[in-house]
């Protein structure tokens, strides 16, 4: 009998309606890190327990630099999350990425200048030790093949791999930045995948996430910059094919014997981290 599954879903602008579950039912969430963005949905999809929660509160309401990401994340493994099924609005800042397109991402690279990064931080709440997690495969391979896999059989036009620049914002890039990020060769950008995806790890969840092209950030020539109004022309199309790709995928999930790579990700904590005295 393997691990039983419990997938949480953490959802961003448009992707955060409770009523994606069946049964769902409200649990407000304390962490040693403070309160999580939103009161907690838990109930089910197709039999599956899962558990929901809007990165920036219902509504809208809390920017991404003062999104509380390690209380999201601690109260999603306090509650039994073995995975992390994550959705992000993005701009592409390569030509091969285009408007409603989803993006299954496997790296990232961090732009972002006032965020913690880490639940070892030595406080007295905190975990043990300091935490020298691994990031050269920040998101988990096998959740993600199986979310690209999800999204072309329902026949979406879906990137299998993708590199996410994550800024602090709430601003978009300034039009030398948007071209500098584009010779980098990154695929889109965003302002919330670090540290979600950096904390997920350090907890051992199994996280994969779906990346919501919605504009041509401001690196192309010739043509308008990126703004709000623009990208809510894409975002309603875009919303409503992750959320197909969600419910395709869950119940596929929770077919799944998942103890080996839960049990590889606990084991990655305790290699990468220093207990006081333990060198």
């Amino acid at each position: 009998m393997g691990t039983k599954v419990k997938i949480g879903i953490i959802g961003g602008s448009g992707l955060s309606k409770p009523d994606i579950l069946k049964g769902g039912e409200e649990k407000e969430v304390n962490t040693p890190f403070g309160k999580p963005s939103d009161a907690l949905i838990c109930g089910e999809i197709e039999g599956v327990p899962c558990v929901l929660l809007s990165r920036h509160g219902r509504g809208h309401t809390i920017m991404p630099t003062n999104v509380n990401f390690r209380a999201n994340i601690w109260a999603m493994k306090e509650l039994g999350c073995t995975h992390l099924l994550v959705t992000t609005a993005c701009g592409s800042l390569q030509e091969g990425m285009h408007p409603g397109d989803i993006v299954v991402i496997d790296q990232f690279i961090d732009r972002t200048q006032k965020r913690i990064q880490t639940f070892f931080d030595g406080e007295p709440l905190s975990p043990l030790g300091i935490c020298h997690m691994s990031m050269a495969d920040p998101f988990c391979s096998r959740t993600s093949k199986m979310l690209y896999e999800s999204g072309k059989n329902l026949g979406l036009s879906i990137k299998e791999t993708g590199t996410m620049l994550t800024i602090e914002g709430p601003r978009f890039s300034s039009r030398a930045e948007s071209k500098l990020f584009n010779s980098w060769g990154a695929h889109c950008i965003n302002m919330t995948t670090v540290p979600e995806v950096i904390l997920a790890k350090e907890v051992g969840l199994c996280y994969g996430a779906l990346a919501l092209v919605t504009d041509y950030d401001s690196w192309r020539e010739g043509e308008e910059g990126v703004n709000v109004e623009n990208i809510m022309k894409i975002f309603k199309q875009n919303s409503s094919n992750a959320l197909k790709v969600l419910l395709d995928v869950i119940p596929k999930i929770a077919k799944e014997d998942w103890t080996k790579t839960l049990e590889d990700y606990k084991n990655a904590v305790t290699m990468n981290t220093l207990l006081p005295h333990s060198y």
